[in-house]
């Protein structure tokens, strides 16, 4: 049985394998969009692992699902237990041996902006000769991406400090609860201004799964993957998420 917490439809539509790299500013919710995308492609039968490299954000990490992803047979590569509340960049060795050897689909969710990408270059060795897509979640309602500079400065800030080229993005619009059906319809239509503009192919964008079955799918021309919350902050009692 699959655990509740992590029970989500499976879109056949986002069919991401290799090294996939997300990366976004602060509340993009890039770790949100790791953990369902590693549920979503474990349960259409792929190969999954996934590493928490986000050092920034000390109150959503992949780290807090991990007992839930390792039920469902996902690979999570963590620091040492000792360091799983530590916020100083400690890198676990098996993060480099994952990149060197991923499996049909190897997940880096990594923290912060330029901050966080501090991590990318300090694992540039392990990319070299590497393909890989580094995708930027864009949250069109979040403070320094509500504009179309304003994505490009994020993202040319991780480009310059990881040293890596981003090579897609993925739509994330939400206000949280009160996210609406134009809240997704408009955050679609901003992104795909900031495709257009770029050149950054749009992997996908999100939707809650309280709004599946509201939205009509037909509107957008990208794959859809819906989100099933999986992390609180740790002064919120977890109920049934």
């Amino acid at each position: 049985m699959i655990p509740g917490v992590l029970r989500q439809l499976v879109n056949m539509d986002i069919l991401l394998e290799g090294i996939v790299v997300i990366v976004g500013n602060y509340g993009s919710g890039k770790t949100e969009i790791s953990i369902n995308l590693a549920v979503n492609r474990k349960l259409a039968g792929i190969d999954v692992s996934i590493a928490d490299l986000d050092l920034v954000n000390p109150y959503f990490r992949t780290r807090e699902a991990r007992k839930q992803l390792i039920k469902l047979g996902i690979e999570v590569v963590l620091p040492p237990e000792k360091y799983l509340q530590a916020d100083l960049a400690i890198l676990a060795p098996a993060v480099s041996g994952l990149i060197r050897k991923p499996r049909q689909l190897t997940i880096l969710d990594v923290g912060g902006d330029k901050t966080g990408a501090t991590v990318l270059a300090a694992l540039g060795d392990a990319f070299k000769g590497r393909s890989y897509r580094l995708l930027q979640v864009i949250n069109p309602y979040r403070p320094f991406t509500d504009t179309l500079k304003g994505c490009i400065e994020i993202k040319d800030g991780i480009e310059k400090v990881s040293g890596m080229r981003i090579n897609g993005i993925i739509g994330n619009a939400n206000l949280i609860n009160e996210t609406t059906v134009d809240t997704i319809y408009k955050g679609y239509e901003f992104v795909s201004t900031v495709s257009d503009n770029t050149g950054l192919l749009l992997e996908f964008i999100t939707i809650p799964s309280s709004l599946s079955g509201k939205v009509d799918i037909k509107r957008f021309s990208c794959p859809v993957l819906t989100l099933k919350r999986q992390l609180v902050p740790p002064w919120i009692k977890i109920t049934d998420l």
